[in-house]
């Protein structure tokens, strides 16, 4: 199944004008029935949905939580409101599956409903197999998510909800991962209209070559959500992050994850922002070199023989 797509003042990862130029606004009277005036940092446009009528948008969507998770549910009920949503995800929950790609087995995709697929993979397999086999275009924005718990700090290296984003900015499309921490009710339909007011500055402005958005929303009513706060990655340390213990036979096995200690507070990290009730947006940028000390890695290096005398 192929399904066109049509780029018309939409701006595209990568390209030239899409980084800065601020594009142009779309006109639109549909009325938005779950009320985006009440969060007061998601649209200036009160009542209304987001204007892009005047462009045929293909928004992908995928997660690691499983094509059946609730907070995927949510993201795509606000994200139809302003086109069409094609949700690609795994069939089962893959969390911390990192960006891993299947490679050792064949991978299935079953057609659940109308522009909904599952995939027995990974989160980065199911975008790949989006974009070349089920659409076969590019979307216009790729959301992965809602995570059901936060994505913070060193956390997002194992992310599968954060790698598939990854993925999608490793294909030139305007990619965010988006987590709810997971304190008490879930507020995922207040998340989910969070994410409605970013997608809509993602599509009006584009975001500069190889880089995506993670996005931490605090599980609060929208009333004490102080805003959205620009980040960096914060970093937590673990107490005892292997527990072992021994089964009815006496053999050992062994459980990943120990208990949490505490959050290295920084400046202006995503986990302080979450503390403070604020939405949290860190970039990330698939270039992992460390530029600042290239000059000195290439003191120590470059000087002499490759074989050391």
């Amino acid at each position: 199944m192929s399904i066109g797509l049509v780029v018309r003042g939409v701006a595209q990862s990568g390209s030239v004008p899409e980084w800065g130029s601020g594009g142009r606004r779309f006109k639109s009277s549909r009325p938005d029935q779950l009320k985006l005036g009440t969060f007061p940092f998601c649209s200036k446009q009160k009542g209304k949905v987001p204007n892009f009528n005047e462009v045929f948008l293909l928004i992908l969507v995928s997660n690691d939580d499983g094509v059946d998770s609730k907070g995927l549910r949510a993201l795509v009920q606000v994200l139809r409101t302003i086109g069409r949503t094609v949700v690609v995800a795994p069939d089962r929950e893959r969390s911390a599956a990192g960006h891993s790609l299947t490679l050792h087995k064949p991978l299935r995709v079953h057609a659940l409903r109308k522009d909904v697929y599952s995939v027995n993979g990974t989160p980065t397999d199911c975008i790949t197999l989006a974009v070349n086999t089920i659409i076969k275009e590019p979307p216009s924005l790729l959301v992965s998510g809602i995570n059901c718990g936060s994505n913070l700090g060193d956390n997002i290296t194992y992310s599968g909800t954060v790698s598939a984003a990854m993925e999608g900015a490793l294909l030139g499309i305007p990619s965010m991962a988006v987590s709810l921490t997971n304190s008490g009710r879930l507020r995922f339909k207040a998340a989910a209209m969070v994410t409605l007011g970013l997608a809509e500055k993602v599509l009006r402005h584009g975001l500069p070559p190889g880089t995506f958005l993670n996005v931490n929303v605090p599980n609060i009513p929208p009333g004490q959500m102080q805003g959205i706060r620009v980040t960096t990655l914060g970093k937590r340390v673990f107490k005892d992050p292997v527990i072992e213990k021994k089964d009815p036979r006496g053999r050992p096995y062994y459980w990943i994850g120990g208990e949490e200690v505490v959050w290295k507070r920084g400046d202006n990290s995503d986990y302080d922002a979450i503390a403070q009730n604020y939405v949290s947006v860190t970039p990330l940028h698939l270039d992992l070199t460390h530029h600042a000390v290239l000059a000195k890695m290439k003191r120590i290096f470059q000087n002499g023989s490759v074989y050391e005398s």
